[in-house]
């Protein structure tokens, strides 16, 4: 059997609990995928978003609903080493990559004071504008379940603000066109476990700026801080990730101070001071 064929076989049968069902449940809870949907995979090189291309993938050919994927990589500016592993995992999973260069990199390398702020706006900007040329309906990104409740945590700790990585959202600047997220209900944890599993092996840092770790992780980011916490969380309890995640979807507004919707802030005292 053909590596690709093993690989694929992986995410069906071994991985069918932890990778699979749980592909299948977000996508089918958050109505990520309809009839008639042209998707733009957008594959960084990292073992996330391949996943999410073998996923849809899968469902694309054998699912019940008839949707279409292009399945693409932007290259911000990567050195030959970093493209090259992209274009070899391709490769190796079957995926009919396709490439489009910006020069993302080059205009970042000049920014010192928020360079990774600039870089994923810029990115998604240019994400969005080649979905567009291609008459895509909607982009698809692999960030995953820990993402999700990282980001929740930094939102909390760093900018004092509940905020969640949404599933699913329409886009502000680019009508017609929507960002879903195919991987939202997969621990990261599992797509590891997946990756080593098959013997695999993806870019991870490829930012110019951190060119020494295309294979491992930079531990100085905030991000990392708030990975290493919920690891600590669940040591003493096990279900800490779920519940900050499940917690986002059991918002009780009568206990919260205020809430902000499209700007406008609502205080709880509008409510308290109606009852008097």
């Amino acid at each position: 059997m053909e590596k690709y064929k093993e690989i694929e076989r992986s995410i069906i049968k071994k991985f069918r609990k932890d990778i699979w069902s749980k592909f299948v449940k977000g996508v089918s809870d958050y109505h990520l995928i309809n009839e008639g949907d042209h998707i733009m995979c957008c594959i960084s090189g990292g073992k996330d978003s391949f996943l999410m291309a073998k996923c849809l993938e899968e469902l694309e050919h054998h699912g019940n609903v008839p949707f279409k994927v292009d399945y693409v990589c932007m290259n911000p500016g990567y050195n030959d080493y970093n493209l090259n592993m992209i274009k070899d995992n391709a490769k190796i999973l079957n995926v009919k990559l396709e490439f489009f260069n910006s020069d993302i990199f080059d205009i970042v390398e000049k920014e010192s004071k928020s360079p990774c702020y600039l870089c994923a706006k810029m990115r998604r900007g240019c994400l969005y504008k080649e979905a567009e040329r291609r008459g895509c309906n909607k982009i698809a990104l692999g960030h995953h379940f820990d993402d999700v409740i990282e980001t929740n945590l930094l939102s909390i700790l760093y900018s004092s603000e509940i905020r969640t990585m949404m599933p699913c959202l329409h886009s502000e600047h680019y009508k017609g066109i929507d960002l879903i997220r195919p991987l939202y209900l997969v621990r990261e944890k599992s797509i590891i476990a997946w990756r080593d599993y098959n013997n695999l092996t993806f870019i991870n840092c490829a930012c110019r700026f951190t060119e020494g770790c295309s294979i491992i992780n930079d531990g100085t980011s905030k991000r990392k801080e708030v990975k290493e916490l919920i690891k600590e969380l669940e040591k003493k309890n096990k279900n800490a990730a779920y519940n900050i995640f499940k917690a986002y979807d059991n918002v009780n507004l009568a206990c919260v101070l205020g809430t902000k919707k499209d700007g406008v802030y609502r205080s709880f005292l509008e409510d308290y001071n109606a009852e008097k």
